[in-house]
Parts: C-alpha cells; structure tokens; sequence
C-alpha cells in the first residue's frame, strides 16, 4: 500500500504538472485541391517567409521552398556564439537532400499529422495557426531571433509551448492571416502538405533557354583543365559562391548560384557538401556548375553579380592574358595552403586579384554584411554604426608594387580560419595578435620607403567606370547592417581606406573561412581579429591627414581606451603626407576633395544634399510650408542636428530603422529610410557595449529609398502632416502629447493595417529595385 501511494504521488508530481495536449483541430474536408505553387506558396511568402528563410529562422523552419518547408524544424540554434563544440552543418540543399536524410538529422515535420483523421488535424503548423485564430490579440514583446523558443516537435511539446507561451501562434507576433487564407493552408496540411507535381518542379529548377546559353559559356569558361584556367576558376569560386548571377538580358527574378559538383553537365547537379568554399572537395575530379535558385528571394541574402560577354572578357584580360609570377601549377586543398590567399594564389599576379576585387567591391563588401556572419552582435559590435571605406589604388598598393613583401609576409597574413572548432584554450589567444603585429611593423617600413614623403589624393583609387564603387558608405543597424554605393549620410566619424591584403582578409575571415556552426573559439578569435582589421584600415585613412590630426583623430575615435600602443602612435606620425589642407577641418576636406574633384565622375557619386553639412555650412530653418519635394529635403535637413529625444524614444524600442511612406498628391509616394546613427565611445571590445554608448550623440539620417533588410518599423504620414511628423522628430519629450503624436505615424505589429502597410512597402520596394530587390525581413521588427 505504501509503495501504491509513492507511486501515486510520483506520478501526480510527473504528469499533474504536465501541460494538456492540445485538441486536435478540426477541418471541414474539400473536395477541391489545394496546389501548393497556385494557392499555398503566395501565401507563405507574404506571411511566412518574412520570418522563415534564413539561418537565423526560429527553430530552422525554412518556409522559402517546399524543400525546407518538407525538411522541417530542428531544436538545434544555428547562431549560437557560446557553444563549446562545433556543430554539423545543416544546409537546406547542401546536407541533405530527402525527407529521411533530414530525418536522420534529428529534424521533424511541421505538416504531418501524428493521428489518422480526415475530419481532425494534429499536426504542429495547424496547432500554431490555430491557436493564433483563437487567440490574435497580441501582447508584450516578440523577439523571434533571441526568445527562448521551445520548438514543439510533438503534441505533449506543443501543449507546453501554448501553455507557456500565449497568443503566440503564427505569424508570430504579428496580426492574423485573412480568413480565406487560413481556409488555403489548413486545406492544403489536411490534404498532406503536397508540394510543386513534377511538372511545376521542372518549372521552378529548368533555366531559360537565354539562360542556358550563358550558363554553357561560363561552365565551359571555369572547367578548363590547364593549370591557369583551374587556378583561376578555384580563385573565382571563392569569391562568388554567395552571389545571385544575373545573366543580362534575362528575367529580371532568374538567378543562379555557383557549386562544385560531383556531375558535370548535363547530368543533373549533386552538390559537393563541403563546408567552406576553399575545403578540399575529396574527389580527383568535379565541376563547377550554375544552378538555379527557385526558393523565394529575401533581401538578407540576395547579393546580385551581374554576368555577360564583357565579364567574360574582363575576367580573361585579368586572370588569363597576363604573365603570372611563376609558370602555371596546379595547388593542393592542403588546409594549411587553402585557408591563406595569399599562398595558394601567389602565382596570380596580385594585381589581377586586387583588380578583381575592386570591379567587384559593392558586391564584394556586401557579403560581409549579408554573408554567414550577418546576425547579432557578435558580428556587429567590432564596427561604428556609420563609416564610409575607400580603396588603395592599385598602381599605389604596396603588394602590387612589390608582390615579394606580400609572399614573405604569406606567414603573419594568416587568419584563424583553418578550423572553425579551435581548441577553448585558443579562445583569447594572442597568437594573431602576434602575426598581425609583424606584418604592420613591416608594412609601414616598405611604405615609408616606397613614399618616404607620403601619398597623394592618387593614392585612392577613383575608380574605371560607371559601374564602380569607389566609396561605399556602411550603416550598422544595431544587429544588422547595410552597404551602399557612394557617400550617405552626413560626415561619418569614422573612415576606412583599403588596400588588397586588408580588404582579401576581411572577405576570407567573415566570409570565405566564417562557419556559422563553430564554435565560441573560432567566432571569437575571428571578431578579435576584426578589430585588428578595423584598425588598420583607420590607420591608412588617418595617414592622409596632417601629422599632427592623426593621435587626436584616432583617440577621438577611441574613447576610453588605450587602443594606439606607443609603437603604433610612432609609426602613425612618422612619414607626412603630400595632400594640401586649407583648413584646420582636414577630414571635411579631405572627402571634399576626393568626392569633388577626384573620384571618376560618371560613377555618379555626389555628396547626400539631405544630410551632408559642407564644412563652413549650416544647417538650413525648417520651411514654414511644405508644398515641394525640395520643401521636403530642406525640412529634413534641418533636422541634422536635432532629434534627440525622438532618437531615445526608438532606440529605447530597438528601432534603429524606420521605413516611411510620404503620401503625396496623384499616387507619387515615396519612401524615406529614417537611419539612426548610434554613438559609440569605442568598438574596441567584445563586451560592455552598453557602457560605451552615448544617446546624446547619437544622429539620424534622412536616406531616399530603402535601407538595410531588417525594418524595425514603418510609419505612414499624409503630405499635409508632415510639418507634424518633423515637429515630432525635432521636439519628442517622450510627454503624452508628443508620444499620441508619434502614434498617429507609427504602424505598430498589432495594428490591423499592419500586413497591408507592409504589403504596399514589399510592392513598392520590388518596383523601385526589380533586380535587386528581396523579401524584407520582419524578425526584427520589434515594437508593439
């Protein structure tokens, strides 16, 4: 009897705590079929995808092909910057490629039902669609990328997740779905979830015919077998195997991604699952192949490459026509030869690569914003919100000049990359350090002997043609960030000038050699590095300047720490320059001179006329009226240097970027990005980021069109309310009156206008972008 009751109570203190297994949901079956490409897939993309596409997906659910969509969720977090242990990868298209392999990886079914009944439905998709048609009122804060999530994978776990989490069905702290599309989606998951027919499979994966033809040229192009071509096509690949290929003349939404294959063409294309660009492949023999991409394109990820004839040619000119620096040879995949650029490629004249580069630095830089190291502040902290970057024109550059420094230097070049599970003890090493060190003590010996009287504005290159991006301005958005071509904003505190060895181990450190399964080693001796990297580039740019600007500008920069060693301060002064100053403004003038009278004009680079302040300029008064777009630039103009408690009042909300929607007269509307520029003391460290910021010195700027992938919130103003809209940028108290006021603009995530506010900015930014143009991101659209 005993033994009965400990039993009892054991079993009460087990399951009597247990949250009740949801009700299955019931369905009133159709005889109509649901078809996954027609009816389903709109849907997800417009309600689904927003959230569901990337790495940083809640729980891996993927919802940007059928593919992903069949593979399911996972418990495991991708982005994970403390774990001890790398982790397998787990690469929708790459790591496994049926049901059962995903299976096999410990992922499980969103869409199938655990009981058999036509009339009921228990699956996981359906509880969470359900439970927010019952419960659409949405309270407190969602986070999606940083919430605990409990990632149900059965009915007991689904019961917990909507006992511990209310109103918290899907979309996930977002308004719900419209009745008839939930009618679609819980039709189509009691139908079982069936994906594109073969048919519409072939549509989705078969390229064009235009496309073909281009795709036959470049496969022909990169699987020569001579030493040069294979060297060059390995270089090639490393380069753009995150880019979306464009081929001109096609649609505008076809794009292609570069593999290495087991198969060469024609036969169909198997991936070759390795995990960074430059792994051996561990086969005597594969291809390089362009595959198409049919999942939807998101805008996180969508890194445009433009290919045609005359890419073709430039590539030839750079890497085919001239003499290398030693007879042709093939290279081992060796991880100690692969993971270091500056070895494996030395016998491609360092000049083609840096000029490769260079066509392509838009592209190029954007993969580090938008590559596998693109979320959260691991990523980010090691950069100020608002810098623009400039390159070392190559006739100037010290590697170009003398290719023999940079294979003596091929040792302290190297990164931490050749692992991405380092041992723990490595974590804080110093060994990079060390490297780093070297190779800027001998930098600065060969430059002051190449230009013992310092550089000239020729220094910086200005670029060839239209097409290039000679200056790129960079936002930080808190945890996201966003490059652009040519000079945004106002004057930023911080620039960065560029030279080929920085900007090759900048690519290969966050991009080429970053796993996003590492561990807390691998990803924090790389951001340790970053800062080494950051650094340097400071270091050229302030070199231009007088001597005597040079300690105070980079201390201005580096507020709070002792970031210059004196060794560095000695090297920083130590050779002049030959740029003349008029002024004691010398940064101002600096740009001034490289934007005005410098850099190639048919790049249309110009200073920003909303927020840029001319050095001896003011900022304008706020107009009385607003009757004309130029009304409306000068009004924001005047807000340069105001705003401060609006700025506290977003930021306070994690909204670093507002999308707003200027309702003009006859259905000319436009879109403004309201970017605000934290301040930071420093970026110098990985921790106590909080401590280094500086609301007070915070800015905004007034950006024509789209900025960044993550909007943090929208707001719509009527033409007639702007004057309002400024009164509550340039006075918020954070008052009543001011907060209502701010309210009336603001489209929270629970208004009902919510999906159709969101809607109209997808269509207008597809319109205005129709090549470049992606999915916008709502996981970090935070407000309520």
């Amino acid at each position: 009897m005993k033994n009965y009751l400990l039993l009892l109570l054991l079993s009460f203190f087990i399951f009597g705590c247990s949250a009740p297994i949801p009700h299955d949901v019931k369905i009133t079956p159709s005889k109509t079929k649901v078809a996954f490409i027609k009816d389903v897939k709109p849907i997800l993309d417009k309600r689904c995808v927003t959230c569901h596409s990337c790495y940083n997906s809640p729980c891996q659910a993927k919802m940007s092909s059928f593919e992903g969509i069949d593979r399911g969720g996972s418990k495991i977090a991708v982005y994970d910057a403390m774990r001890l242990h790398a982790i397998n990868p787990t690469r929708l298209f790459i790591d496994a490629n049926s049901t059962q392999g995903w299976r096999k990886k410990d992922f499980y079914s969103l869409t199938q039902k655990f009981d058999a009944n036509e009339s009921y439905n228990d699956s996981i998709m359906m509880h969470m669609l359900y439970d927010k048609k019952m419960h659409p009122k949405i309270i407190g804060s969602y986070k999606p990328e940083t919430d605990e999530l409990i990632c149900p994978r059965n009915k007991e776990e689904m019961g917990e997740y909507l006992e511990k989490k209310p109103n918290h069905g899907m979309p996930y702290g977002f308004p719900q779905i419209t009745d008839k599309e939930y009618t679609t989606l819980t039709q189509w998951i009691a139908q079982g979830a069936k994906g594109p027919n073969k048919q519409e499979q072939k549509v989705l994966t078969m390229p064009s015919t235009k496309a073909q033809v281009e795709i036959k040229k470049w496969e022909e192009f990169l699987n020569k077998k001579d030493p040069k071509h294979t060297l060059t096509a390995r270089y090639l690949y490393e380069h753009l195997f995150l880019a979306h290929w464009h081929f001109s003349g096609t649609s505008n939404r076809e794009f292609f991604e570069l593999v290495r294959s087991y198969t060469p063409s024609p036969q169909q294309i198997e991936v070759i699952p390795s995990l960074r660009p430059f792994d051996d492949p561990k086969v005597k023999k594969f291809y390089y192949r362009l595959q198409k991409i049919h999942s939807t394109i998101v805008h996180k990820t969508h890194m445009v490459v433009e290919f045609n004839d005359a890419k073709l040619a430039r590539f030839q000119e750079l890497f085919i026509a001239p003499k290398w620096t030693a007879t042709p040879h093939y290279m081992s995949y060796a991880t100690a030869l692969s993971a270091n650029p500056f070895k494996v490629y030395a016998q491609i004249p360092t000049k083609s690569r840096y000029q490769f580069l260079l066509d392509n630095a838009h592209y190029i830089v954007m993969t580090f914003i938008r590559g596998p190291v693109c979320r959260g502040q691991m990523a980010l902290n090691v950069i100020h919100d608002h810098f623009w970057i400039m390159f070392e024109n190559p006739e100037n550059d010290l590697s170009v000049l003398n290719p023999n420094f940079l294979i003596a230097q091929a040792d302290n070049l190297a990164m931490p990359i050749e692992t991405s599970s380092q041992s723990l003890l490595e974590t804080f090493s110093d060994a990079y350090r060390e490297k780093y060190h070297r190779y800027f003590i001998a930098k600065q010996k060969e430059y002051k002997k190449f230009y013992p009287k310092g550089q000239t504005l020729d220094s910086i290159w200005k670029g060839n043609k239209a097409s290039d991006a000679p200056l790129l301005t960079i936002y930080r958005h808190f945890d996201s960030a966003s490059v652009h071509k040519g000079v945004l904003g106002s004057l930023p505190r911080t620039m960065w000038l560029i030279d080929y060895p920085q900007l090759e181990r900048i690519y290969y450190s966050l991009v080429a050699g970053y796993d996003v399964f590492g561990n807390i080693s691998h990803q924090t001796n790389i951001r340790r590095y970053m800062d080494f990297l950051r650094f340097e580039g400071e270091f050229n740019f302030v070199s231009l300047l007088p001597q005597e600007a040079r300690v105070p500008t980079i201390n201005s920069w580096y507020i709070g720490t002792d970031a210059i060693e004196e060794v560095s301060k000695s090297k920083l002064i130590e050779v002049p320059t030959q740029i003349k100053y008029k002024t004691k403004h010398f940064k101002n003038e600096l740009i001034e001179q490289l934007v005005e009278n410098h850099i190639l004009k048919s790049t249309n680079i110009h200073f920003d006329k909303v927020n840029y302040i001319k050095n001896g300029e003011k900022a304008p008064e706020m107009p009385k009226s607003f009757k004309t777009l130029k009304d409306l630039r000068i009004g924001a103009r005047a807000l340069s240097s105001h705003g401060q408690g609006f700025m506290k009042h977003v930021t306070g909300a994690d909204v670093n970027v507002l999308l707003v929607r200027i309702k003009l007269p006859h259905d000319k509307d436009v879109v403004i990005s309201i970017v605000v520029n934290r301040w930071h003391d420093n970026v110098n460290s990985l921790f106590g980021e909080s401590k280094r910021l500086n609301p007070n010195l915070d800015t905004l700027d007034f950006i024509n069109g789209y900025v960044g992938s993550y909007p943090n919130a929208f707001a719509v103003v009527e033409y007639k309310d702007i004057p309002d809209f400024f009164d509550v940028i340039q006075n918020f108290d954070a008052s009543e009156k001011y907060i209502k006021k701010f309210r009336k603009y603001y489209v929270p995530r629970s208004s009902t206008k919510f999906w159709e506010t969101f809607d109209w900015f997808q269509n207008n930014f597809n319109k205005q972008e129709p090549i470049n143009s992606g999915l916008l991101d709502l996981n970090r659209y935070y407000h309520n």
